[in-house]
């Protein structure tokens, strides 16, 4: 007969109190964050599409949300989160290509998308206002 008074040892899982946070693990979280926060940056979009087709009245109530400053933060964010995720995927897409998965490389592309997001939100911004 077995005895089942002692408990079996088991080794732990690795979880985020073991690993030293990494760039590239910080990165993968924040892929995740910014794909899930696409979800409700794209529900605005299709409110103001549905308003916009609705009446004149939803609309400018749609675009005096859109335009006050709480708006243009939040459509910031969501311009960042979607350059962010996109560089992100091309990230992922040249690993499944099998490139980049060197220690320097995949550093370099963690960077990469960082200062690529933030460059282009700026970019896409500063087109934006000057029209």
């Amino acid at each position: 007969m077995v005895d089942v008074t002692k408990p079996v040892e088991r080794p732990l899982s690795p979880h985020l109190q073991i690993y030293k946070p990494m760039l590239t693990m910080v990165m993968s979280i924040l892929h995740r964050i910014t794909g899930a926060a696409l979800y409700v940056g794209t529900l605005l979009v299709a409110w103001l599409l549905v308003a916009a087709a609705s009446s004149p009245a939803a609309y400018a109530t749609a675009m005096g949300f859109l335009t006050s400053w709480f708006g243009k933060l939040i459509l910031f964010g969501y311009t960042w989160a979607l350059m962010h995720h996109m560089l992100g995927g091309i990230r992922h897409f040249l690993w499944d290509t099998g490139r980049g998965f060197g220690v320097e490389e995949r550093e370099w592309l963690a960077k990469a998308t960082i200062a690529g997001s933030c460059a282009l939100t700026l970019l896409i911004w500063l087109v934006g206002w000057s029209f």
